[in-house]
């Protein structure tokens, strides 16, 4: 029989020390401050410090910040580089061909953001968290959730330690902990562990379009003076993507002559052999782009999923005992690239909801008011804008769909509606990006070309893993698992392919033959860089994503 868990209680407990996470904590805390009353709020962080799992380009909207912490500026936060320059390019595989400014929509400026790293922002607010007394237990995810006898969420459950591969108590085992709170906010990111159940628990995703995801690679380098451009903004469309799958690449300077430059592809591509890692190496051997690495030095490589389902995807928000808040419940702006604005004013409103119920004595019920004030606000307005842009994207592609965005984005940015609402409105409903691969039984490599890495700017994954600092303990359970292990050679056996060898971004996934040379998937889940890609895309939907006991990423200021 299992022994009963050691527990602890709190007013609010956070799953999640990103941005979203912190600022719900940070704004409960100021609430608490101006009533003179105690309020015990803790932050559950799977990273091994905070902001060690966090990863964006990034360009950011000051609005939430401004919002949360009037005085961020003077008060040391990390974003000193303001955009000074904005550029968009459309790539051939020689050419970069520069879009006239006059072309783009108000909604793509990035006039008034800063850049900088997004991790080391949250870095900053945890500081300025636990300043205000917030307890954050990093090293800790949050692997259950509780609930009461009437179904509502009271509090979550820290993993297990201490157990062998094949789960069975091993020295140092120590059982994980219940953490209890009147409300639990959820603040995962994108496709989150806990945030998926609870969707699917309360049915909040009911009526609205399936979620939609892409992959975004990232590199952090730092370059020669002479090669810097501090507030250069450039985003860019086509080569290596073109036809083979929709999304972009940007490249940010910012900071101590850093650049930020990544590949962010949509996850609804349809060939079974893509590699979005070999696509951004690719990217970076363009003739516009090669240059300004060519004498520089990557120290920094990650991956993560974005979510891209758009106001059609967006669950509700609130259910018994708890709420989503920011990428976890799918806020990213696929028209701006940027969703860390609207995780801050939503865990801002989602706070201030919470704290009004505690003080009129409620616990474990639904925050009506969270929800009620977020489709009012200024974030559903900027998403309803927006809704569009994913439909026609993956319609019509990046060529013509992109034309498409910028007419859609133009004709709101004079009136709320447009015609192509009703096109979209026309279109077959989304399927999910796990079920979007073609057939190809033939094993060829066609989707990315012969890919050497020259080791100047093209690198290897084992190396790339060397600079996201991953780790977990091989003793552990593994996290990433079959949900049926007599199916691993689905996939195979449908596309002469494994995808997972080809889109995840880690190399943790690999076709092994035994002694008899019969084939088997290998999982080198120690590689494992929290993507999720694998739970995202695995056509046969047998690959699960669970929280580890320990390990992750290490990112330094991604």
């Amino acid at each position: 029989m299992e022994s009963k868990r050691d527990s602890m209680s709190f007013d609010v407990v956070i799953v999640g020390a990103g941005v979203a996470g912190l600022a719900a904590a940070i704004r409960l805390k100021q609430q608490a401050q101006i009533a003179r009353r105690e309020l015990s709020v803790v932050v559950l962080e799977k990273g091994g410090e905070v902001g060690a799992h966090v990863l964006s380009g990034a360009v950011i909207d000051p609005v939430g910040l401004d919002s949360l912490m009037p005085a961020w500026r003077e008060q040391g936060a990390p974003l000193q580089t303001p955009v000074q320059s904005e550029h968009m390019s459309v790539l051939t595989k020689n050419r970069s061909i520069e879009l006239p400014g006059f072309l783009l929509p108000r909604v793509m400026s990035n006039s008034g953001c800063l850049l900088g790293s997004l991790g080391a922002l949250a870095r900053w607010l945890g500081q300025q968290a636990e300043a205000l007394g917030v307890e954050i237990y990093t090293g800790f995810g949050a692997s259950e959730a509780v609930f009461d006898q009437n179904g509502a969420l009271t509090g979550v459950v820290t993993p297990d330690q201490g157990l062998d591969r094949n789960g069975r108590p091993a020295a140092g085992f120590m059982q994980g902990m219940e953490l209890h709170g009147k409300y639990v906010l959820i603040a995962e990111g994108a496709r989150g562990y806990l945030a998926g159940q609870l969707i699917a628990r309360y049915g909040l995703d009911k009526g609205r379009a399936v979620p939609r995801y892409a992959l975004g690679l990232k590199e952090l380098w730092q370059i020669p003076t002479r090669d810097h451009r501090p507030g250069q903004v450039r985003h860019t469309n086509g080569w290596p993507l073109g036809r083979k799958a929709n999304g972009g690449g940007f490249i940010y300077h910012y900071g101590d002559n850093l650049v930020s430059l990544g590949l962010v592809v949509h996850a609804d591509y349809r060939h079974a052999d893509l590699s979005p890692f070999e696509l951004f190496q690719l990217f970076k051997s363009h003739p516009s782009i090669r240059p300004v690495l060519e004498n520089a030095q990557r120290i920094g490589y990650g991956a993560r999923t974005l979510s891209e389902g758009g106001w059609q995807a967006v669950p509700r928000l609130v259910f018994p005992g708890g709420a989503l808040l920011g990428d976890a419940a799918g806020l990213m702006n696929v028209a701006r690239l940027k969703g860390s604005h609207n995780a801050v004013s939503s865990a801002i409103l989602a706070a201030e909801s919470c704290f009004a119920a505690i003080e009129a004595g409620r616990s474990q019920d639904v925050l009506e008011d969270y929800q009620s004030r977020f489709e009012n606000s200024s974030m559903a307005e900027e998403l309803r804008t927006a809704r569009n842009v994913k439909p026609l994207l993956e319609r019509f592609g990046s060529y013509i769909g992109g034309g498409l965005v910028l007419k859609d984005l133009w004709l709101r940015q004079f009136a709320r509606r447009s015609p192509f609402d009703l096109l979209v409105d026309a279109l077959p409903a989304a399927i999910a990006d796990r079920k979007r691969l073609r057939l190809e039984k033939t094993g060829a490599r066609r989707a990315v070309p012969a890919f050497r890495p020259d080791h100047v700017v093209s690198f290897d994954r084992a190396s790339s893993l060397q600079l996201a600092g991953v780790f977990h303990d091989e003793n552990q359970p593994p996290h990433l698992r079959f949900r049926d292990s007599s199916r691993q050679l689905d996939n195979l056996q449908k596309f002469g392919v494994e995808p997972a060898e080809f889109y995840c971004p880690a190399g943790v996934y690999e076709i092994c033959r035994d002694e008899q040379g019969q084939p088997f998937v290998n999982i080198s889940a120690a590689n494992c860089l929290h993507c999720k890609m694998c739970d995202i895309k695995d056509p046969a939907d047998n690959i699960v994503w669970h929280i580890p006991a320990t390990g992750g990423p290490a990112y330094v200021d991604m």
